[in-house]
């Protein structure tokens, strides 16, 4: 029983880190209606602007190591939304409105000139954070087996869960909230009411960049490191999970990607890890089929 309790406080991080990345894909799937693994790039790119720009505010500006975290946490911000707000104007906003695979082809030369420009940047060198914020948190005083999560993961916890929390007030009870709806639902009829259709796009592709970029700076923080193909599984996973969730639906797809992620750590606990990508993705599939048929039936 102890053991599911630790296995349970063990997803609690991931799960906030797969629901914050859906609930920013279903902002920008609202209004793009694409599968788009960009998405899982943006995430991947901003982990790789925190570490390079952290390792540059320790190694040449001999910032302590707070600022230079911060430095590398800004920069990891903005950059990954400016590469959003670029990507949504200039790339994606063209292809919206023509084929299902130029899009796709599109974001995957995105995904490749991200993900190549942060190794090239790197140099190829895996560059790893100093631990920090580790200090074990206990959930249940147990004196055999002390349930504990560590401060860094309560305070990603935390912040993930504002972020959805601000998001949804803001889709639900902004002016701009109200727009992004009516230009979901139909953009033609949003631009003869006097929305500006193409702003709004925009917009919400740099809002869900936004979101991606705070997944992938608290994720490297967390873990230490980004990978440099990381950007490619993020896409898929994201993709899938918020599909699963319900695409468009902001909270919806972030409920259902917190389950894909219990479910993950459950396999991980109990399972052989192994197979874990496996099954997990199978089963995603078949949900996927199975609530696509019931979409279609009469």
């Amino acid at each position: 029983m102890i053991y599911l309790l630790q296995q349970l406080a063990n997803a609690m991080p991931l799960a906030a880190s797969y629901a914050l990345l859906a609930f920013g894909y279903s902002i920008a799937f609202a209004v793009t209606k694409r599968a788009d693994i960009t998405y899982g790039a943006i995430c991947a790119f901003s982990g790789h602007l925190t570490l390079l720009f952290a390792h540059f505010g320790w190694d040449r500006l001999w910032l302590v190591l707070p600022a230079a975290l911060a430095l590398g946490a800004v920069a990891g911000l903005m950059g990954g939304l400016g590469a959003g707000l670029a990507v949504g104007r200039f790339v994606m906003l063209p292809l919206a409105r023509t084929s299902h695979n130029a899009l796709l082809v599109a974001s995957l030369g995105v995904l490749i000139v991200l993900m190549e420009g942060a190794r090239l940047a790197a140099q190829t060198r895996e560059l790893w954070l100093p631990p920090f914020l580790n200090q074990a948190l206990v959930i249940w005083p147990d004196p055999a087996f002390p349930v504990t999560l560590t401060l860094i993961q309560v305070l990603s916890v935390a912040i993930i869960l504002a972020a959805i929390g601000v998001g949804q007030g803001v889709l639900n009870r902004t002016r701009w909230g109200r727009t992004w709806r009516a230009v979901a639902d139909d953009p033609l009829a949003a631009e003869l009411s006097g929305t500006n259709a193409a702003r709004v796009f925009v917009m919400a592709y740099g809002a869900a960049a936004l979101y991606a970029a705070i997944a992938g700076i608290l994720a490297t923080a967390y873990y230490g490191t980004m990978d440099f193909g990381a950007g490619l599984l993020f896409g898929l996973k994201v993709v899938l999970i918020s599909a699963a969730g319900g695409l468009g639906r902001p909270l919806r797809s972030a409920g259902g990607a917190a389950l894909f992620a219990l479910g993950e750590t459950l396999w991980s606990g109990y399972g052989p890890i192994l197979w874990r990508d496996s099954v997990t993705f199978s089963v995603l599939v078949l949900v996927l089929v199975v609530s696509r048929r019931e979409r279609l039936a009469p």
